[in-house]
Parts: structure tokens; sequence; C-alpha cells
């Protein structure tokens, strides 16, 4: 994963400290033997969960006391992104010392929580949440192989996405925790939607209990009550993410229009917060490059925007 795959060289940074270090640090990368799982009194349990659309897949151990039902150990292998494995490595953490049925209850959003550095900072950068939907995946996998069960038999809640295993549960969890205004995005997010399309609208060629078009209006105008009650979060106490998205909507509402007429326009290539200031870098592109007052009246017509609209604390910076 380079980092040129991100927004910003800085937005590697939207990976949570944890995330980091159990990419490269795993604790629970490894497999369990019939002989280790004996030796605990435990049965072993091999489960294998693949996601097709990415290429990532997971193999999961578990060593299960079969009087107590309680998982002994657990451990994983990959072939998958360095969310993967931060992901299979805090699964694994969750769910030793819990129940077959206690472990079920984990969902992906529970793992991405747990490998946040504080409650309100996402620890994954939104192109990579759909990886740590395995994990939960490879949970249900794993309790179905030690059950003896078809794996649709343990689903507890409505599953939206059949292509993807992804719940309705989770697609809420992810819209609320990421403020999702597109179906789009809900599908960059978890992959529900990536394959058949059948769960995206009404008209495809399996019927749904429920589709993302109606969920995603559902829980934007549950969240748009909530809002209108408490109101906005201001712009410093948002995440790099989230501010990304606000810069955007404002540069493309107010700015870009008229650099376009003129032939020009920019791009926001890096950002970071310090101090209580947030550094917008940008770059411009078509006639405003090269051009005389980019660095000077342009520059300051973009940055006294941003200001006006979201923050007086926002620094411009070209590049």
């Amino acid at each position: 994963m380079a980092k040129s795959d991100l927004i910003g060289g800085t937005l590697w940074e939207s990976y949570s400290r944890k995330v980091n270090d159990r990419m490269l640090n795993p604790r629970h990368l490894g497999e369990i033997t019939g002989e280790q799982a004996e030796a605990l009194g435990a049965r072993l349990v091999v489960a294998d969960w693949g996601a097709e659309v990415c290429g990532d897949a997971i193999r999961a151990f578990w060593a299960v006391d079969p009087k107590t039902n309680r998982i002994r150990d657990a451990k994983f292998k990959t072939f998958g992104c360095g969310t993967a494995i931060a992901s299979s490595d805090m699964m694994c953490e969750m769910i030793i010392g819990k129940t077959v049925d206690e472990a079920m209850k984990i969902t992906n959003i529970d793992v991405e929580h747990a490998l946040r550095d504080d409650d309100a900072t996402s620890a994954i950068p939104p192109q990579k949440m759909h990886c740590s939907v395995m994990a939960y995946d490879v949970i249900r996998k794993a309790a179905s192989e030690y059950k003896g069960v078809d794996m649709d038999s343990l689903e507890e809640e409505g599953i939206v996405c059949q292509c993807a295993r992804v719940s309705l549960r989770t697609i809420r969890d992810v819209i609320r925790i990421n403020d999702l205004k597109t179906v789009e995005e809900i599908t960059h997010y978890t992959k529900a939607g990536a394959f058949c399309k059948s769960c995206i609208r009404p008209g495809g060629h399996e019927s749904r209990a429920h589709y993302l078009v109606d969920i995603l209006k559902d829980v934007r105008s549950e969240m748009e009550r909530e809002a209108s009650t408490t109101g906005p979060k201001p712009f410093g106490e948002l995440g790099l993410i989230q501010k990304h998205r606000a810069v955007e909507e404002v540069l493309d509402g107010k700015v870009r229009p008229n650099l376009l007429r003129d032939g020009g326009n920019l791009e926001v290539v890096d950002m970071k917060s310090a101090d209580g200031v947030t550094e917008v870098y940008i770059k411009y592109l078509g006639a405003c490059k090269g051009c005389p007052s980019a660095t000077v009246g342009t520059l300051s017509y973009i940055e006294d925007f941003l200001k006006a609209e979201l923050d007086p604390a926002i620094r411009v910076l070209p590049v």
C-alpha cells in the first residue's frame, strides 16, 4: 500500500498509531496446530474467508474449549493489505477468552473502534474500511464451522448485501460514523453493492427487505433531525478525513467555478493539523499554474473563503 494511494502524504497519518503498530507487529499472526489445541484441552477450528473484489483472504485458527464454548486462543493468516492484517490481529485479541456466541456479536465497527487512538478519530482511512469487514465475516464463518451449521443460520440481524455479507447494523453505523452522503461512499467503505448490485435499489434481479438507497435516506434523515437540535460539529473538532471533505465542499461550491471560468483549477494535495491550525496544501492546475497572482491574490481569495466558511484558523499553502 503506497502513500500515493491516499489523498496526500500526510493522510498516511490518518491510520491510527494502533493500526500502524499492528500492521508491522501483529501479535496473533500464525497458526494453531491440532496438537497445540489438544494441549489446551480445546478443539481446533479453521475457517477461511475471502473478498474477491480486492483479492484479500483470511484464515482463522481458533482453539475452543468444547466444555465451555470459550475461545482459548486465536490466530490468523492473511493474504491482504496492512489494514486487513491490523483488523484481523485486533479481532483475534478481542475474541480470546470469549465464548463463541459472545464473539459472534463483534462487528467490523467494533474492531475499527478498538483500533482508534481516541474515540473521535477514525482508525482507518475511508478507502480501506472495507478491509475490516473480513474480520467480522471470518468470526461468523469460524462460528458456523464450530457449531456445524450453515453461516446464514447464525445471522441475528438482516443482511443487506448477501454478496459481501454486510449487515443492516454495519451499514447504518458506517453512515453515521463517517457522515456518508452517497450510495457510492457506502460501497467504498463496506463493499455492499459492489457485486450483483441488487441491494442498491429496487428493481434488481433479487428482491430485498432493505436497499442501500432507503437505508441512506433514513439514516441521513435521523442525523439531520439530531443535528437540528445539537448543531454541527466545529471544524476544529473534525478528523482529518472529515476536514478534507469539508474543504472540498467549499472549494467545489465557492472557489472552483470561478477558477474554471478562467481556465484554471486546483487540487488539494495534503493537509496537516497542529496547534489548532489546519494547513491546506494546494497545487494549481491549468491557467492558474504559473499565473503571477497565484501566490498572492488567488491564494488570499481561496484562504479567505475557507476561513469564512469553515474556520479562521486555516492556512492555505501552494506546493
